[in-house]
């Protein structure tokens, strides 16, 4: 039987050139590839776009998200630690995960709760009493009791503490490690040092910065002494590796920005220094105007400043090197400030406010709730409202 021809099928002779053909196909998956990337990128692209878009608006409503209540009717004090919550009080020490669940409990007996808190270990002492405990995530680390009146405390992260301890003539400066044995005793002659008025420890407890205040004749001065307990400091008399004068001004706060940098805050200046084993002064900044407060991060150093000439106040924002990078007016009165990432949360009582480190105004409102404690949660603009009973998250919308 005769099989008849299909006119629709052709006969492909094979090409003479294979070399070419590779090439062709070499040519064709580049492109396939160069056209996938393409679209990766612009999908990325739109993505951050979207996400900076989102992040960077104002709004003008916080809606609920979710609560978690808790029985607590007793008047505590509330702080962010190890992605939780501390709280505490004149009885205990409560550590609390982001559903404001106690992971765990410590009782104690404190008539004046003070708290120093950093990225590894707090220490919660009784300001005017005689006791100090360490804890880390997985609580109780050491309890340390002083024979002296405590007034100021700092805590590095492996949990050594050091203290301002009150004596009317003669203070002291204890430090001592998280189960409470005496690792340096410093007694402080005031007519040579002055009274210390703040001190702080850098995260691996190697060296002390303290300010002194003191006067000569009619003036009024304050010196910045930094004590390096490593090997460094053995060679120097009484550990001494650096001391500043500052004059007509009170040096009243001192933090570390990680274990290298760290910056001294007076009445009317601020001072960056550099260096982990010797710290040199790099930077001296004047400010001109009121400090109402003070907050910081590791990258940036930020005021809440009385305005001069009008009402209102001035928020102002530096960066590690002293730099300002922010400059803007604010309305409100608020008694905390804190950076969390690239943020300012403001707030006090019902009433918050948010700013990004570029000066857009975020959010401004109430939130109905007394605010004991606030912070950034996971998720884009969502964020954790600590109140007396109950733990918020709350989300912010157009």
């Amino acid at each position: 039987m005769t099989q008849k021809k299909n006119p629709h099928l052709k006969i492909v002779k094979p090409p003479e050139d294979l070399e070419e053909i590779k090439k062709q196909t070499g040519r064709l998956r580049r492109e396939k590839v160069r056209r996938i990337l393409v679209m990766a990128v612009i999908i990325i692209l739109a993505v951050c776009g979207t996400y900076l878009l989102l992040k960077n608006q104002s709004y003008g409503q916080a809606r609920l998200a979710t609560e978690y209540k808790n029985d607590i009717s007793d008047s505590n004090n509330y702080a962010s630690f190890a992605g939780g919550f501390i709280r505490y009080s004149r009885d205990g020490v409560v550590f609390l995960n982001k559903k404001n669940e106690e992971q765990w409990i410590q009782p104690v007996q404190l008539q004046n709760p003070i708290i120093e808190v950093r990225d590894e270990a707090f220490a919660v002492a009784d300001n005017g009493g005689n006791s100090i405990f360490v804890f880390t995530e997985d609580g109780l680390k050491g309890e340390i009791e002083t024979t002296l009146p405590i007034e100021k405390i700092t805590v590095s992260n492996q949990g050594i503490v050091s203290a301002i301890l009150k004596n009317e003539n003669s203070p002291r400066i204890m430090s001592y490690d998280a189960t409470g044995n005496i690792l340096v005793e410093q007694q402080i002659t005031m007519n040579t040092l002055g009274y210390p008025t703040a001190l702080e420890l850098s995260d691996d407890g190697t060296i002390l910065a303290v300010s002194y205040l003191y006067t000569q004749g009619t003036s009024l001065k304050s010196r910045v002494i930094y004590y390096n307990f490593g090997e460094t400091g053995q060679e120097e008399t009484d550990n001494k590796v650096t001391t500043d004068i500052y004059d007509n001004t009170v040096m009243a706060d001192i933090f570390f920005m990680g274990n290298n940098r760290s910056v001294v805050i007076g009445d009317n200046c601020f001072a960056i220094y550099r260096g982990s084993d010797i710290p040199e002064k790099v930077s001296e900044v004047q400010i001109g105007q009121e400090i109402r407060s003070v907050f910081h991060s590791d990258r940036y150093i930020g005021f809440i400043l009385l305005n001069r000439d009008k009402s209102g106040y001035e928020l102002r924002l530096y960066n590690r090197s002293g730099n300002q990078i922010l400059n803007r007016e604010i309305d409100g009165d608020y008694s905390n400030v804190k950076i969390d990432g690239d943020e300012i949360i403001m707030y006090d009582g019902s009433n918050c406010c948010i700013v990004t480190i570029t000066g857009i105004l975020k959010y401004e409102g109430d939130l109905d709730v007394e605010i004991l404690e606030m912070s950034r949660a996971a998720g884009l603009n969502r964020y954790y409202v600590m109140s007396v009973d109950e733990l918020r998250v709350i989300y912010l919308t157009k």
